[in-house]
């Protein structure tokens, strides 16, 4: 998509929709999240696809039109207004529990779904002010450590055993979950370290990013605290496990079942297109800022999201329908793997028969 207004949708939906899950409350609360799970997915499958590619000569405009990122790094105070309206909302003690739920779930998924998304986007750029709007958005979401873990953990070790982000074949999304979120943690930690030792820094001194990060953190708590007391801290929490849970789902979509070879003990063959799952669905690649374009992601992570490749079926794998009907498949192991499982026996017939 040449034009940057398609790629507003998704937070043009929580811009039109959360005002009224958070000011109406009652079933409206609820509303986003029926939204994002139930309209989307249907009309994803009539959506169609999109095989537009940027053509060379393009994709340097293309790429240094800021209207793009624009859009992605307006988010950041807009979703920061949101989460605390939402919240003084929920502390009140007029609002029921019913209700001060369905606004957490839907200010999580808010914060996961598009401000996960964008901060993906924004961390990978060189601009340091497009990478701290990335880390504010994962600041809400109280999963600061992501920035370390997925740019210098995830992208070199995809779709190998030392990824905890990359699910293994048969694995069920419960246990994926618990490995991803623990393992992802802990890369992070020695990620850091491993920085600081290189650069004669002190483990825990001031240039260790993760404690900043869990500083950050404590004082998002401490606030939502002194706004909202214990059910501000409490909103705060459910919120923010609800938006990186809806990361962890996308992370056991994005490279299920798929393995680069081996070529020497600890090193692996580069990183292809081959190596992530695509999806073509042109609604779920405008509301996600071409996110399912994940096998170029992969290929080349520094590419902009506006000028992301699809690739056909010949150079990557393919999943059955977009990233919103599959994050609902995922969450049902025995239909995800009756769906998964032969297609993904499937490309590694066809990569044992290509090597």
């Amino acid at each position: 998509m040449k034009r940057v207004l398609p790629f507003t949708s998704g937070s043009g939906l929580f811009l039109l929709f959360m005002p009224l899950a958070i000011a109406w409350r009652g079933w409206w609360a609820w509303l986003p999240i029926a939204i994002i799970f139930v309209v989307v997915p249907i009309l994803d499958r009539f959506g169609g696809i999109s095989t537009w590619n940027p053509d060379p000569a393009s994709e340097s405009e293309l790429s240094a039109d800021r209207r793009f990122r624009t859009v992605v790094c307006l988010w950041v105070p807009v979703a920061f207004a949101y989460t605390v309206w939402a919240l003084v909302v929920a502390a009140a003690p007029a609002t029921p529990w019913v209700d001060r739920i369905g606004l957490a779930l839907s200010i999580g998924f808010m914060n996961g779904v598009i401000g996960i998304t964008y901060a993906h986007e924004l961390i990978h750029q060189p601009s340091r002010f497009e990478q701290f709007c990335g880390e504010a958005l994962l600041g809400l979401v109280s999963y600061l450590h992501w920035r370390i873990e997925h740019v210098f953990g995830h992208h070199r070790w995809v779709a190998t055993p030392r990824d905890p982000a990359t699910s293994r074949l048969g694995e069920p999304i419960h246990a994926f979950y618990v490995r991803s979120v623990a393992g992802s943690l802990v890369s992070a930690w020695h990620l850091e370290c491993d920085r600081l030792q290189r650069t004669g820094a002190r483990r825990f001194g001031p240039r260790n990013r993760m404690l900043w990060y869990a500083l950050v953190t404590a004082l998002a708590y401490g606030l939502a605290f002194a706004v909202g007391g214990p059910i501000g801290a409490l909103f705060f929490a459910l919120q923010g496990i609800a938006g990186f849970s809806s990361l962890e789902v996308i992370n056991y979509i994005e490279h299920y079942g798929l393995q680069r070879r081996e070529i020497l003990p600890g090193r692996y063959e580069t990183t292809r297109p081959r190596h992530s799952w695509n999806a073509g669905q042109r609604l779920s690649n405008a509301l996600l800022i071409n996110l399912a374009r994940h096998s170029d992601h992969h290929a080349i992570a520094s590419r902009r999201y506006q000028i992301l490749r699809t690739f056909d079926e010949d150079q990557a794998p393919q999943l059955p329908q977009g990233y919103a009907t599959m994050f609902l498949i995922a969450l049902v192991p025995p239909l995800w793997f009756r769906i998964m499982d032969p297609l993904v026996a499937q490309w590694n017939a066809r990569e044992d028969v290509a090597a």
